[in-house]
């Protein structure tokens, strides 16, 4: 048959958990779980720097907007996620799949420029401590981070636009759990050449351009720590970037095994792991790496319970 004579799809079916339906209650408390934990640590975390006057500076308050972000596209995600393994309904319209989507895309992209701008936020808290306050000025930190919201929001809807105004004829079963852009690509009755074209250099250059602009930034940082004179000096100082660097290889790694390998490296089934690491279990360990190493966020912690 055509495939301009082929039926255009107004829902998709998410078949990602339906190889597994012994595994429906156990995982949904598992999912269950993740979320609720994700989302009680970044409310507390928002809450804390809100609440404690010694929290209110530039690199907590990006760390805010970062929480904001994590609780933000795990909810894009897993509500959905537990509602199929709940009820069995693995039907999602066009117009959800489209929605969740573009705001799924929107959150990831914004906290790839966020980290970076974090990067930045360290590396001149360490190279210019006595101007810090100075440089990130209250005006330059809501600068920044409403250029990382018009950027994320700016690629979002270049990526979605590019993606469903893609044909999907007939076969709308996305074979995985909730409406990412590589199920969806392979899934198009169209030719998706210039979409993936521009889909994916517009893609690589948002990871591949944060990703170095942290690797400079900390490049710039070593050789900070490097001509400091006390030992323990060094490493006080490096440890508070410990953190920062944890959530930034844990994020850019999952999402460069995501979406810059080429076809022929790729597993569906690692695809869904490494998916459901990056949408539920980052987003719940952000604040956990963020307070555990963190005196001022526990003794914030402890003054606010006490």
């Amino acid at each position: 048959m055509a495939k301009n004579n082929l039926t255009t799809v107004t829902e998709f079916i998410l078949m990602g958990f339906t190889n597994y339906p012994n595994l429906a209650i156990p995982l949904f408390m598992v999912f269950l779980a993740f979320y609720l934990v994700t989302m009680l640590g970044n409310l507390v975390m928002i809450i804390l720097i809100q609440v404690d006057t010694k929290l209110h500076t530039p690199m907590y308050f990006f760390l805010s907007h970062l929480s904001l972000l994590d609780a933000s596209y795990t909810s894009v995600v897993t509500p959905q996620v537990l509602v199929t393994l709940a009820t069995g309904q693995t039907v999602i319209s066009y117009g959800q799949c489209a929605a969740q989507f573009f705001f799924f895309t929107i959150c990831v992209g914004v906290e790839c420029f966020l980290l970076a701008v974090m990067a930045y936020d360290r590396y001149i808290a360490i190279s210019n401590p006595l101007l810090y306050t100075v440089v990130m000025s209250p005006r330059i930190c809501w600068s920044l981070v409403v250029g990382t919201y018009v950027c994320g929001i700016s690629g979002a809807i270049l990526r979605t636009t590019c993606t469903f105004t893609l044909s999907f004829c007939d076969d709308n079963q996305i074979n995985f759990f909730f409406c990412d852009l590589p199920p969806l690509l392979k899934l198009s009755c169209s030719d998706t050449t210039n979409a993936e074209i521009i889909i994916i250099f517009f893609g690589n250059f948002v990871i591949l351009a944060n990703a170095l602009i942290i690797l400079l930034s900390y490049l710039l940082i070593v050789r900070a720590i490097l001509r400091m004179k006390s030992s323990g000096g060094r490493a006080k100082t490096f440890s508070t970037c410990a953190s920062h660097l944890t959530a930034v290889s844990l994020f850019f790694g999952t999402l460069i095994f995501m979406y810059l390998r080429t076809g022929s490296e790729k597993s569906l089934e690692e695809e869904k792991v490494v998916s459901v690491f990056y949408t539920v279990v980052i987003p719940m360990l952000n604040p956990l790496i963020y307070s555990l190493r963190n005196k001022d966020v526990k003794a914030a912690f402890r003054k606010v319970i006490g």
